[in-house]
């Protein structure tokens, strides 16, 4: 089996790639061409990946992808992912999130019309929620260009699957973290705060809001999800989550916990800052996998406590 996954150097695209590989896939990446390193997530696995240049703006580079390649299956996991920045480049968030979708989804109708395709969706969709827990049937309701440009793709990928007979799924993936998050998202933020204000090198540690509440789960248990979603005779759309929601503030609570320090030795440490404020705040998302468990066999065993803990740890071997 042949698979290409776009976003091979982030998160999950690493997580996902060494999935693969393990399952004897032949892996394809999609690297944006950089003047800097920014294979650091894969480097312990380079030699076994075949990485090509591409950007999900370029159209050309995405077809010739594609064409050269032959997937057997598509996991695009490529984006602009930082919900904050979307507010201020939301253009290029439209259309590396949205176009970029269809322009790889168009690519794969021409040269691989018989791939099954993965779309990395997300939770951000569904937005100022009009119920609660969500699930796929959830009307969405996005309130950033990010959930946009992400609300563009998923009916993009719907579209091509009623109107070209593409096996194409899209994983509404709750937020999954891991050691490996991008330090801006915040969960990665508070744990690299937590340690270094433990070590005496850190004062303070600037967020937003910090009761906002969110379904976090564990990156290399999703990826096997993504996984289990092509491995259907047909396809369909899937929610992943823990259905456990918890606020940011109950994250700092885990994460100084770690070290024995309670919310009110902490609270001094943390400065809410209002420049961390989304314009339009997502205040709650909780989600209901049912489905995916009940079809994929699929549920997360990592939870919240355990994450935290995981990331902790990881932090400090820094």
């Amino acid at each position: 089996m042949r698979a290409l996954v776009t976003g091979i150097t982030g998160q999950s695209g690493s997580y996902l790639a060494e999935l693969l590989l393990s399952k004897g896939y032949e892996v394809h990446g999609v690297v944006r061409r950089s003047s800097v390193h920014n294979t650091g997530r894969i480097d312990h696995i380079l030699n076994d990946l075949v990485l090509h240049d591409g950007d999900m703006a370029d159209t050309g580079s995405l077809r010739n992808i594609v064409r050269d390649s032959q997937p057997d299956e598509i996991y695009n996991l490529a984006a602009q992912s930082f919900v904050q920045s979307s507010f201020s480049v939301r253009e290029y968030t439209a259309d590396i999130d949205a176009l970029g979708c269809m322009r790889l989804l168009e690519a794969a109708r021409d040269y691989a019309p018989n791939v099954k395709f993965y779309q990395a969706s997300t939770s951000e969709l569904y937005g100022k929620v009009v119920e609660t827990p969500q699930t796929e049937t959830t009307p969405f309701y996005p309130r950033s260009p990010y959930g946009i440009a992400k609300l563009f793709a998923y009916w993009s990928v719907v579209n091509y699957r009623e109107s070209c007979g593409m096996h194409a799924s899209n994983g509404i993936l709750f937020n999954h973290e891991s050691p490996r998050r991008g330090e801006s998202f915040v969960s990665r933020k508070i744990v690299k705060a937590v340690v270094q204000i433990i070590k005496g090198k850190q004062d303070t540690l600037a967020l937003g809001n910090l009761d906002a509440r969110r379904d976090w789960g564990y990156a290399p248990e999703y990826v096997e999800g993504m996984w289990r979603m092509l491995q259907q005779d047909a396809p369909g759309d899937y929610v992943l989550a823990t259905g456990e929601t918890h606020t940011i503030r109950e994250f700092l609570d885990e994460a100084f916990g770690y070290f024995g320090i309670d919310q009110i030795s902490w609270a001094p440490c943390v400065v809410v800052d209002p420049k961390h404020f989304r314009p339009a705040e997502v205040d709650i998302l909780l989600g209901d996998a049912s489905k995916a468990k009940r079809v994929l066999g699929w549920e997360p065993k990592v939870k919240f406590k355990e994450l935290v803990r995981i990331m902790v740890e990881a932090e400090l071997t820094e």
